[in-house]
């Protein structure tokens, strides 16, 4: 694909820059990398936001903008454009609410309006949301959080583990008949992952045998790999009775494995 590029005649370009605030700032698309090496003026929410200093890191210079509010912004856009320039829009983190429709509003007052383009600099892979509900809970643990959220033990928390796995239950059970809905479970496993983020988070802050949620994901990661060689490995299981077998087989190795590495726990039989 071509760069921006326009004549003396023609209004300039206002290119968005979009990019998943789950990527590594730097990660952007060829594309993306071209329209800002090529722009008249980069343009930022602030200078030390990740994306501007990923930017600014590979020597190109942008501004930070003055606008307080999305018809400011979306008016600084449009009239830098008016003048013949290509300017890009690092998006904020926040996702900018209110630019697309205030820049609608610019454009639509114009007899000739500069050109608006989205510009995709990077794209979350399925899965992203969970580093959001990670960042949750360390906001909530952390000094300054909620003060009910940083007492919790996982003793404390047990109760309502009980619990949610019993409201998932009885949501999945309730499809058939019309008594819930899907939303109903996807609200309920919600809930779940809360525990399963609570728990993780309470032994990341022990002082023994700490661990945090990406071990507890690397467990799970390891135990699937393990327990279906017939899609991992050179194992041979074709029939859902055969999984089964084979399945037993393992946790029964893995049972022997944990009796002589490590005392015995209650979760072993």
């Amino acid at each position: 694909m071509s760069g921006p590029s326009r004549t003396d005649a023609q209004a300039g370009r206002v290119l968005l820059l979009a990019a998943s605030p789950r990527v590594a700032p730097g990660l952007l698309s060829r594309e993306a990398w071209r329209a800002l090496d090529e722009a008249d003026l980069r343009l930022a929410s602030a200078s030390d936001e990740p994306l501007a200093l990923a930017v600014t890191a590979e020597g190109l210079a942008l501004e930070a903008t003055a606008a307080t509010s999305a018809d400011l912004l979306a008016r600084e856009l449009v009239t830098t454009a008016e003048q013949g320039r290509t300017v890009v829009w690092l998006g904020s983190a926040d996702g900018d609410p209110g630019l697309h429709d205030a820049l609608a509003a610019e454009v639509s007052a114009r007899t000739s309006p500069p050109d608006i383009e989205v510009i995709v600099g990077s794209w979350d892979a399925q899965g992203a949301r969970l580093l959001d509900a990670v960042a949750v809970m360390d906001r909530l643990r952390s000094p300054g959080g909620c003060p009910w959220d940083a007492e919790q033990t996982h003793e404390s928390l047990l109760p309502y583990l009980h619990e949610e796995a019993e409201e998932v239950a009885e949501a999945i059970s309730g499809l058939a008949d019309g008594r819930t809905h899907p939303e109903d479970v996807r609200e309920e496993l919600g809930d779940v992952l809360l525990q399963v983020l609570f728990h993780a988070r309470v032994a990341q802050e022990a002082s023994d045998s700490p661990f945090d949620i990406d071990d507890v994901a690397g467990t799970l990661v390891a135990k699937l790999v393990r327990r279906h060689p017939h899609v991992f490995g050179d194992a041979s299981a074709s029939t859902p009775a055969e999984v089964e077998e084979q399945w037993e087989r393992i946790k029964v190795a893995e049972r022997v494995e944990k009796a002589t590495s490590r005392s015995p726990s209650t979760t072993d039989g």
